[in-house]
């Protein structure tokens, strides 16, 4: 009887009470942090094995605890329960839609004239966060460069025209008058564009892969080197060969929309509209203005009136 005392005694002690406190705290906290982690969301590589893991990083960084990000293995296009698929690019995009139809997918590393009609078929089922940046605030880069221009030049094929349809009507009230000049065959290309940069200011680029590709830039930015034209856009990779400038959204910026993207699907079951990111930044080459003779401002100036340009076209709802 003198042990069941002591024994009781101890266990109603107060060192007793706070520690079997303490345990009830701890084992609440890990029923709570499992179940906040029950989301699990699956990647689609691009196949570019360094992109991927810098993509899944940004991610992982933005997605916080309670989302689980898990790639799918070679040859995988089902999930447990159905669960999201994200997509890294067009041809991984394509690649999980064709072979499982049901999948919810959110694309990335997409621009919005490749994912629009899929996205407008299958709200809720397919979304995407744009990795182009809206004509409009491209446009907006070049009159920054060049404060007295007036008109903006630009090329398309009767293809690609209406990707330009909808700015027409927008680059007046920014002070430029905007002309598309249309090329009917690769032979009518330089002709074209020499049409073009005598009537513009600048040229400005859209993401037109029938007219702008690894096989056609060259052409073009020489053209319009030699008749002391600049090119804007259509991005990163175009600066690099030889545009002066183009805006870009930034990894980070695409990973937390994403994160967004995918708290959003795990709280109402679907998808919300494809959106861009939330910032965009400009990349320029120094050397094509230095070469033409054109003083640049600064990469945080443009930044700053991108960002401007940003805001008001998001106060517009477009």
């Amino acid at each position: 009887m003198r042990q069941d005392r002591k024994h009781g005694h101890e266990c109603g002690s107060p060192g007793f009470r706070t520690l079997f406190g303490l345990f009830m705290v701890l084992f609440s906290t890990l029923v709570w942090a499992q179940d906040r982690a029950a989301h699990t969301a699956y990647l689609a590589g691009s196949g570019n094995r360094a992109l991927d893991q810098h993509m899944i990083q940004l991610l992982e960084n933005s997605l916080g605890r309670d989302i689980v990000l898990r790639p799918l293995d070679n040859g995988q296009t089902t999930t447990p329960d159905q669960a999201p698929i994200i997509a890294i690019g067009p041809s991984s995009f394509s690649r999980v839609r064709q072979a499982n139809r049901q999948a919810p997918i959110l694309a990335m590393l997409v621009e919005e004239s490749f994912i629009e009609d899929y996205a407008a078929d299958n709200p809720g089922q397919i979304s995407a966060v744009y990795y182009n940046v809206p004509l409009e605030l491209q446009a907006t880069i070049g009159k920054a460069v060049l404060p007295h221009a007036t008109k903006v030049a630009i090329i398309a094929t009767t293809e690609t025209a209406e990707l330009y349809e909808p700015i027409v009507d927008k680059l007046p009230p920014m002070g430029l008058q905007p002309r598309v000049f249309i090329v009917d065959s690769q032979e009518d290309l330089i002709p074209t564009l020499v049409r073009a940069l005598n009537y513009g200011d600048f040229l400005l680029a859209g993401p037109d892969d029938m007219l702008y590709n690894p096989r056609t830039i060259k052409h073009i930015l020489l053209t319009a080197y030699r008749r002391n034209r600049i090119v804007i856009g259509p991005s990163q990779a175009y600066v690099k060969a030889g545009a002066l400038a183009s805006g870009y959204a930034p990894f980070p910026a695409m990973t937390r929309a994403a994160a967004d993207q995918l708290e959003y699907y795990f709280v109402n079951g679907e998808f919300p509209a494809p959106v861009y990111p939330d910032r965009f930044s400009v990349e320029i080459n120094s050397q094509v203005a230095r070469s033409l003779n054109i003083p640049l401002p600064d990469k945080e100036t443009l930044d700053q009136e991108l960002e401007r340009a940003q805001a008001q076209y998001e106060g517009t709802g477009e």
